[in-house]
């Protein structure tokens, strides 16, 4: 006997954008494209730390890597942590 599992998120993306669906509570969250790049770069990256995904990050999107863009990243990462879309470290 077989068992099947669905995954417990499906992402759909649109260009640079995405809506995560969560099969088990049901919420769904809209990622928009900095969430999305930086949701991206956690899940290829998932040993980095904060600092080194706001580089690789930044890396990605062609920005400079200030201090005031590694705010913005951290803050996103915990927005993503506290959706529950990203495993706190």
């Amino acid at each position: 006997m077989s068992s099947h599992s669905t995954p417990a998120r499906l992402l759909k993306c649109w260009g640079d954008e995405a809506i995560v669906y969560d099969t088990g509570s049901g919420d769904t969250h809209y990622l928009k494209p900095l969430t999305l790049a930086l949701y991206q770069t956690c899940r290829e990256h998932p040993q980095q730390t904060a600092p080194e995904i706001a580089a690789l990050l930044a890396q990605r999107l062609n920005v400079a890597d200030t201090p005031q863009f590694r705010e913005l990243a951290e803050d996103v990462l915990t927005d993503l942590r506290n959706i529950g879309l990203l495993a706190s470290p």
